[in-house]
């Protein structure tokens, strides 16, 4: 294992600038994450993307917002711009759960403190670098400001919010993956160009009065509703968000403009999806891949679960409703190339603790890479935020055999024991038959390598519901693909003898979701002799098309009304039929379904376990390892529902990265 020197890491400290013999740096990054120099650490990949472009550049990661400033102040003042990156995930999605209740941990932080960052930091940061340096320009990126670039819904505040940029004060936004916006940036300020005459970058959002916008407003712009007429009515929030998310999955898209406060935000559209060699250029820079010497001898939970992982690609053509990856990296596929990819896993291997056995090898889903229109001047056309729903698009290839050509080539490499997939797998694309047999064939030599040869022991997939109607509305396919993707899961482990479980993911209270529906879920699963862990309440997050939904009220799609269970009463409500099996449930459950009017469900929940007086328990045989005969407290019941299990909190990571 090489030994990092303190100057292998981009500066952090006035001590460390002089180490490089450094007296100005040219931007400086304030981070709301731990600093871990790896490529899955957004400040890290922004940080060496300038780098490699030429700049001087120096990360402040988790500055103190408190007192004096003095983490503000310490580094100076930069020649070009203050950089802001709040966190790889939203710092509320991060900080609460769906009921608003604090997590156990800051996973991006050491020791997984709650201290070490303040709720919203882009706005908090770039308020106080305005306050002290107030002609040096500001500009925000990174995941939590990309899904607050225009009107959008706060769930923790539970109200419509404007763009960012109005709140923060800062200059410019950068949305989405921004190495290749960054660095034009970056180039045309150190130009001599003024931040206020920078208005055509591709993936920036700028705000501008009317007479100011270069050109005026044009034929092809698309102008959204205004958010004080989005603040009025709700349907014209859902309307926007319709455009939005199809411009956002646009190989060629169109400006966005939205009114505010008299001006107009300004979205010019993103970049198209980056090539092998540019992707391959971004993950190929000299990271450490270790947190920052000053983290000596503390944990940083995220860094710790993709230690030994590697991205093979970018981009999520899914669709989810619930998701947001698509609003940050779009659904077209980068992928890298094999090389790039085995250099990394070569880089993994010297590591002096790792064993032999990589945790992923994956993107946002594991199976996407390689993939794409076989038509592209159809997907440049196309306007579907997913390419799988409602039906896999005849256009997409679907061929698995560039993933399986990695697969085989990293397990080659003399010290890879296993290699693991960790990532979400779509099993609606191993189902899939095309017209090309070739394809077909890879699919299910896929299958049965993914079951015998990168499982840990369990399989995680998501089905997310059962409920047909439940399920169209989050994009996800038929539970019936559940069914027979199980079966070829059961068939090829008697086939290899092996005793391997699949773990599937369900949500609850997702806009369409009624009691019933979970009601008729917990019988399924049973059915199916699941005792579900993996499962999580819906948490509205900006810039998705449920959370849309749910706060509207409307299909953005349709503008049909639709229900979404909003009270803690009514999400309990839901969230108890995932815990069936647990004996202090059984009491309220059986209360629920006769208040519904699904009483014949009971016998089906509950055939074979007798009631006991002061709780139950399934009839001979014994208690299961949760059960707690003195459980019983209503409060202490809605407050078990709200706690968050490391279980959800690894489904929560897995969505959001």
């Amino acid at each position: 294992m090489k030994e990092y020197r303190l100057t292998d890491f981009l500066p952090t400290t006035k001590k460390e600038l002089e180490l490089r013999g450094w007296d100005e740096v040219d931007i400086i990054l304030f981070s709301g994450d731990a600093y871990v120099d790896h490529p899955s650490f957004g400040a890290a990949v922004i940080g060496r993307t300038l780098e490699a472009a030429g700049f001087r550049v120096a990360i402040v990661p988790q500055p103190d917002w408190h007192g004096d400033y003095r983490d503000f102040k310490k580094l100076g003042r930069p020649r070009l711009f203050f950089g802001i990156a709040p966190g790889c995930m939203d710092s509320m999605v991060n900080k609460y759960t769906a009921n608003r209740r604090l997590r156990s941990e800051d996973a991006y932080s050491p020791d997984g403190r709650h201290d070490m960052r303040p709720e919203y930091p882009t706005i908090v940061y770039s308020k106080i670098l305005k306050e002290l340096f107030p002609d040096v320009p500001v500009v925000l990126g990174g995941i939590e400001a990309s899904l607050r670039r225009i009107t959008h819904y706060d769930y923790w505040q539970d109200e419509l919010k404007k763009c960012i940029l109005c709140d923060a004060g800062a200059d410019l936004l950068i949305y989405g993956m921004g190495e290749k916006t960054i660095v034009e940036l970056a180039r045309r300020l150190a130009a001599g160009v003024a931040i206020g005459d920078i208005c055509d970058i591709p993936q920036t959002v700028y705000l501008s009065r009317k007479e100011n916008i270069p050109g005026g407003i044009r034929e092809d712009d698309l102008v959204l509703h205004s958010h004080e007429e989005c603040l009025k009515d709700k349907r014209a929030q859902a309307e926007n968000f319709r455009h939005i998310e199809e411009q956002s999955n646009m190989m060629h898209a169109q400006r966005l403009l939205q009114g505010v406060d008299g001006r107009f935000a300004v979205i010019n559209p993103p970049y198209p999806p980056m090539t092998t060699e540019e992707l391959d250029a971004s993950f190929d820079l000299p990271y450490t891949r270790q947190p920052h010497p000053k983290y000596k001898g503390k944990r940083i939970p995220a860094y710790d679960m993709i230690k030994f992982s590697v991205n093979i690609h970018r981009g999520c053509f899914g669709g989810c409703a619930f998701c947001t990856i698509s609003a940050h990296q779009g659904k077209f596929i980068s992928c890298r190339s094999k090389e790039s990819i085995l250099k990394e896993v070569k880089q993994v291997m010297e590591m002096p603790d790792f064993k032999g056995y990589l945790s992923d090898l994956g993107g946002p889903s594991a199976n996407m890479y390689g993939m794409g229109g076989r038509n592209k001047n159809a997907c440049e056309k196309c306007r579907r935020p997913s390419c799988i729903h409602p039906q896999i698009c005849p256009n997409l290839n679907t061929d698995h055999s560039k993933l399986l050509d990695v697969y085989h080539a990293v397990d080659a490499l003399p010290g890879i024991k296993r290699s693991f997939i960790g990532s979400g797998v779509r099993y609606d694309l191993l189902l899939y038959r095309s017209k090309d047999e070739a394809s077909n064939r890879a699919a299910q030599e896929y299958t049965r390598e993914l079951i015998t040869r990168h499982v840990s022991g369990r399989l995680k997939v998501a089905p997310e519901h059962t409920s047909e109607r439940v399920l169209y509305l989050m994009r996800k396919p038929s539970f019936q693909q559940f069914y027979e993707f199980k079966r070829i899961f059961d068939r090829i482990n008697r086939e290899e003898n092996l005793r391997e479980q699949i773990i599937p993911y369900f949500i609850s209270s997702h806009p369409g979701c009624h009691e019933e529906d979970m009601a008729e879920l917990a019988v399924i699963t049973k059915g199916l002799d699941f005792h579900l862990e993996q499962v999580q309440d819906f948490t509205p997050t900006p810039m998705t098309n449920a959370t849309e939904t749910w706060y509207t009220g409307y299909d953005p799609y349709t503008l049909e009304p639709i229900f979404s269970a909003k009270t803690q009463r009514e999400k309990l409500a839901q969230r108890q039929y995932f815990f069936w099996y647990k004996p202090e449930e059984r009491r309220n459950i059986e209360q629920s379904l006769r208040r519904i009017g699904r009483p014949d469900l009971i016998s089906r929940l509950y055939s074979g376990m007798a009631p006991q007086t002061g709780g139950y328990k399934p009839a001979g045989g014994p208690k299961p390892k949760s059960y707690n005969p003195n459980f019983r407290n209503e409060n202490n019941r809605a407050k078990r529902h709200s706690e968050e299990s490391q279980e959800e909190k690894r489904g929560r990571n897995r969505r959001h990265k």
